[in-house]
């Protein structure tokens, strides 16, 4: 038999139908391994692990098959517990597939302290922004006669007068005293005069 009369033969036809249904399996069971290794379509919705403590974060995340990281602790935040969840990625929603690992930070156990820095003198304007600087908030204000308007005179904290250097709680009020810009130059003079320490005469008592 020729090549022609092979190519044209029920025979070639019929192998070569074999080898196309060969293929198409071969390439339906390939696509099939694939899909499954890469678990294409089958993605997980990542919970809100928000206020959560670790153990917590731990089975919730087993029940899903997803694992987790701890990244740091982050200041403390009155809003959630202690050791609780604050931060997470990726966000709740978002869809990931299984051993997908999530990244968490949580709530320290309470408020750091920081030092008081030196206000007095300093403008209401500039203290407010340096007080946040710290994790610190501008309490009441109360007004005094002085010359200088909205300077700070004196820092408080609970009624207790601080000085530079004290240590209070993040996020404490510091109460500030400020001048009212209505004393006169005369006012001012004569509280010094008032406040000076008074002068001993050097006279024996005997001579007087």
């Amino acid at each position: 038999m020729n090549l022609r009369k092979y190519l044209t033969s029920r025979v070639f036809f019929g192998q070569l139908f074999i080898a196309i249904a060969i293929i198409a399996v071969l390439a339906y069971l390939f696509m099939h391994w694939l899909t499954f290794t890469t678990d294409h379509g089958h993605e997980i919705a990542v919970p809100n692990l928000a206020k959560l403590t670790e153990e917590q974060v731990e089975e919730k995340l087993d029940d899903l098959d997803l694992d987790y990281e701890l990244l740091d602790s982050v200041d403390y935040r009155d809003d959630y517990p202690k050791f609780s969840v604050v931060e997470q990625d990726p966000l709740p929603g978002t869809k990931v597939k299984v051993g997908r690992k999530v990244y968490i930070k949580i709530n320290s156990s309470g408020f750091s302290s920081v030092q008081i820095p030196n206000l007095i003198e300093k403008t209401y304007r500039e203290a407010v922004p340096t007080l946040k600087a710290l994790g610190l908030e501008a309490g009441a204000v109360t007004y005094i006669p002085n010359l200088a308007k909205d300077m700070v005179l004196e820092m408080r904290f609970k009624g207790r007068n601080l000085k530079a250097g004290d240590r209070v709680l993040k996020a404490s009020k510091i109460d500030l005293v400020l001048g009212d810009g209505k004393a006169t130059y005369e006012d001012e003079a004569a509280k010094d005069t008032l406040q000076a320490p008074a002068v001993e005469s050097e006279t024996p008592l005997n001579e007087q």
